[in-house]
């Protein structure tokens, strides 16, 4: 085990520096694609040099830049319902359709009218549920 330094970050410093989740970081890291160290407790700990690197890196490195969601669908938006503070936009992403319950200011502010393109990312925190035929 490498001795920790004190410009080494706790795990979620080093997710918040990045712009990615804690989960991704655990990722990198059996995945080889971050570098850490482990403290006395056998916690993670992320090098500073590592957090700059990656920093650094192009965002096509990141997944969706400052998320870390695996499940993203490109697609078009087919429908823009809004009534109050709520809308319903549905994206027609290849085979998929997803509906996403949004803020009305949210629609204004990203744009979201019919043939607009957009991108529904599904975290497990959200996920809309349809009927199958």
């Amino acid at each position: 085990m490498a001795p920790q330094r004190k410009t080494d970050l706790t795990l979620g410093d080093a997710a918040r520096a990045i712009g990615v989740s804690v989960d991704t970081l655990r990722r990198w890291d059996r995945d080889g694609k971050i570098r850490t160290t482990r403290d006395e407790h056998n916690r993670r700990r992320v090098p500073a040099k590592e957090v700059e690197r990656l920093r650094a890196a192009p965002e096509r490195h990141r997944t969706g830049a400052s998320l870390s969601a695996r499940n993203r669908f490109p697609g078009v938006v087919t429908s823009v319902e809004s009534d109050g503070v709520m809308a319903l936009v549905e994206i027609q992403a290849g085979p998929f359709r997803v509906t996403a319950a949004v803020t009305r200011d949210s629609v204004d502010e990203l744009g979201l009218v019919e043939g607009a393109h957009a991108i529904a990312t599904v975290k497990a925190t959200s996920v809309m549920v349809e009927a199958s035929e």
